[in-house]
């Protein structure tokens, strides 16, 4: 307890007085496991000794961490902060400091507001003909139409998720492949035996929808807050049969459906979470096929998080996102009136890809049907 001992000292505080103002838990392993109110989640947490402090921020009344040799029991309160430090191997010291946020969902429900009268100047969303000579050979190669079936079009696009989920292991933390499109980011997962992210999974799955006709785009997915180390990205894709956007997200195998059964696009699921309206995800739904997706967890916690904001890409095509110097990509992206980014943006690279980001408040613009 050496490092710890000093900094008490010369904080000028004894160590019996500062273990009554600030509990301390021993370690020998970096990883914490933590229950948050009901939920367990095995090793989700990082001991950072570097950051003062560390915040964990929950919407539980109770949160406990687990170390490997230790615990404590942490009581959450609005508006208070609750410190305690964890021992890394007997020397290094991490403050760690538990706060209450409201819940992703809470959160969700404040930024319903939008500005339907919004008229900033947009480009019109496109899509690549499925008669591109690219789409054409992801066609073929990849054998869809075998693969989608001969089913309506629900049916089809559902198999064509279902499919990439089954052919591409999702792995969050994997760097992406030079190569960023369909049959360059299947060969690379298979010649190295690895994973990808959720955004190169979209992309595969959104240039096979193309491939066969769709109209599609991926869409990613994103929290309040500006910097972030989690969002999440998925494909919308458009029915011409159902006259609307059908949600398909190939990382969780999943697409959500209203109590008649009937597939449903973001926009609807933001909605029905935003109004508490009933929302089923296929029972299938999974996660590496390791764990299942369920509705609590998959829309009510993690989605809620990732739907305040969305983004797409202005023209939806073949090779999007594989880097190249010169080389301009223009995304749209739906902000809440209460968005903390609301002017547009530019980042200019001389290497690799550039990007305008443009913003909207106005869901009829961005939700537009093809």
């Amino acid at each position: 307890m050496k490092s710890l001992s000093v900094f008490l000292l010369l904080a000028g505080w004894s160590i019996t007085a500062f273990a009554q103002q600030v509990p301390v838990i021993r370690a020998t392993s970096k990883t914490v496991s933590i229950k948050d109110g009901p939920t367990f989640m095995k090793n989700t947490w990082t001991i950072e000794p570097e950051t003062k402090p560390d915040i964990y921020r929950t919407s539980a009344k109770k949160v406990v961490f687990y170390t490997d040799v230790d615990s404590i029991s942490v009581h959450v309160k609005p508006g208070q902060q609750q410190d305690f430090y964890i021992l890394l191997n007997g020397k290094d010291s991490a403050l760690t400091r538990v706060e209450f946020q409201p819940s992703r969902l809470e959160m969700l429900k404040k930024a319903k507001k939008y500005n339907y009268a919004d008229k900033r100047e947009l480009p019109a969303f496109t899509y690549l003909s499925p008669d591109d000579e690219a789409l054409k050979r992801i066609r073929r190669e990849l054998k869809l139409d075998s693969i989608a079936g001969s089913g309506n079009e629900i049916s089809q696009m559902i198999n064509l998720m279902h499919w990439v989920h089954d052919i591409i292991r999702h792995d969050g933390s994997s760097n992406n492949p030079a190569v960023r499109n369909a049959i360059g980011i299947i060969d690379v997962c298979n010649k190295e035996k690895r994973g990808v992210n959720c955004r190169m999974m979209a992309t595969v799955l959104n240039e096979c929808y193309l491939a066969m006709g769709f109209k599609s785009r991926f869409l990613t997915c994103m929290p309040k807050e500006l910097k972030f180390d989690d969002c999440h990205v998925i494909n919308m894709v458009y029915s011409t049969e159902k006259q609307k956007w059908v949600w398909m997200d190939p990382t969780f195998n999943a697409y959500v459906m209203n109590e008649k059964g009937e597939v449903l696009g973001p926009q609807e699921v933001r909605e029905r979470l935003i109004n508490g309206q009933t929302l089923i995800v296929n029972p299938d739904a999974n996660w590496n096929r390791k764990n299942s997706a369920v509705k609590e967890q998959y829309l009510d916690n993690y989605m809620a998080k990732n739907l305040y904001r969305l983004e797409s890409s202005a023209a939806s095509g073949y090779d999007q996102e594989t880097q190249q110097a010169g080389k301009w990509l223009t995304y749209v992206q739906l902000v809440p009136l209460d968005g903390l980014n609301q002017q547009n943006t530019k980042s200019e690279n001389l290497k690799w890809n550039s990007y305008k980001t443009l913003i909207t408040n106005n869901p009829d613009v961005f939700w537009a049907k093809p």
